[in-house]
């Protein structure tokens, strides 16, 4: 991870059949673009790769979870139960819709804690919306117990886990709907984009719709389509689906070579007998673009993060103290900074940020170390990354 260090041959020609063309828009067209149309192929090879009858491309993967809410019904005033420790665009998404995001704590997975989320439901509760952060899932199996127990959506946010698995099912196939990022640094990329995939015949006609304006995309002229409904732009444009399209055909070789690096790294600091690693959900199994690992207290952690950054080991994250994914830094939304008037409903919903305390996150983000894992080092450079971050952490613990 990122797919974009092996950018090479296979994406350049996908990109310059769409301009030899030159029909950028993913729709209409149809007799200047020689057949090309690269949105259509990336979203069969989603399907195929994914075992799902459904996929749909969109302008990102905000866009992606926004709009898996959207056509599961998700609306003005509901709630949707989420965790604390995620991206910003997870609540982003949910607010885009006029709906409350309730954010809960996580456990040692990362993601959800399954008690938090049976308290957390109300009558309000349309959606529990599970986010795999750093390459790992949530515990499904209990998360669909508890959808199905109260009538509730189960969306999977997977915009950081493509390739993973649960239960031998694709992450974001297990749920009702599930979403993908193709932002410029995840595992797979169109530079910017998203998508969504699901097994639900009606959420996926939906998406077709809502995508674009609403269009139902009948007939072969673009202006005479009907609008069942009111939709916006997400669209995604053709040169983004090329990238996406050669990439996500190496979606396994980037997986394979993760998994390699990921192996070396563990095995490495499997020797600090201080060191616990994150859990992985019984039946899952990450698609290794992280190695997460727990530190045994917040001061150690920050020392060992400090020290790598000196020692010029990159991409190992401590999010206790990051501004973009955990609850403690979102100022902006505990505070409901906004351009534009927030509903009074939202208000409402959201004043519980102004008392709620995550302590049992704040355990274990506190304690924890994300580190990336990189597709274009040689063996030798991850053995060297290895051994650099074994001595730095046996100095400090």
């Amino acid at each position: 991870m990122p797919g974009f260090e092996f950018f090479g041959e296979l994406e350049r020609k996908e990109v310059n059949d769409v301009l030899n063309t030159g029909v950028l828009m993913r729709y209409g067209f149809d007799g200047m673009r020689n057949n090309h149309w690269k949105a259509k192929e990336l979203e069969l090879e989603l399907q195929n790769q994914f075992q799902v009858k459904h996929a749909q491309l969109l302008s990102s993967g905000t866009a992606a979870v926004s709009m898996s809410l959207a056509i599961a019904g998700v609306g003005a005033g509901d709630e949707v139960i989420m965790p604390c420790f995620t991206f910003v665009a997870s609540f982003e998404a949910i607010m885009m819709l006029g709906a409350i995001p309730v954010l809960v704590d996580i456990d040692d997975t990362l993601t959800l804690d399954i008690d938090e989320v049976k308290k957390a439901i109300t009558l309000k509760t349309k959606a529990i919306m599970p986010v795999h952060m750093c390459g790992s899932m949530a515990n499904l199996q209990a998360l669909k117990s508890i959808c199905d127990k109260h009538h509730l959506v189960l969306v999977e946010d997977a915009c950081q886990a493509i390739g993973g698995t649960y239960q031998g099912k694709a992450l974001g196939s297990y749920g009702d709907v599930g979403s993908f990022s193709f932002d410029f640094v995840k595992t797979i990329t169109c530079g910017e984009g998203g998508a969504i995939i699901t097994n639900n015949s009606k959420y996926a006609q939906y998406a077709d719709h809502y995508s674009d304006h609403g269009h139902d995309h009948l007939g072969n002229d673009r202006g005479a389509e009907m609008h069942p409904f009111l939709g916006y732009n997400f669209r995604i444009s053709e040169l983004n689906a090329a990238v996406g399209l050669a990439q996500v055909k190496r979606l396994q070789e980037f997986i394979s070579i993760q998994k390699k690096h990921y192996t070396i790294l563990r095995d490495a600091l499997s020797q600090i007998p201080e060191i616990i690693f994150r859990t992985v959900p019984e039946g899952g199994e990450e698609n290794y673009s992280f190695l997460n690992f727990y530190l045994p207290d917040l001061e150690t952690t920050r020392n060992v993060s400090k020290a790598f950054k000196d020692a010029g080991i990159d991409g190992c994250f401590h999010y206790y103290d990051n501004n973009w994914h955990y609850v403690r830094k979102w100022n902006h939304l505990k505070d409901l900074k906004s351009l534009y008037p927030i509903s009074n409903e939202v208000k409402k919903g959201l004043k519980y940020l102004q008392t709620k305390t995550f302590e049992k996150s704040d355990f274990y983000i506190g304690r924890n170390l994300s580190c990336l894992i990189k597709l274009s080092c040689k063996e030798k450079e991850v053995l060297e990354r290895a051994n650099k971050m074994v001595e730095i952490i046996k100095s400090s613990v």
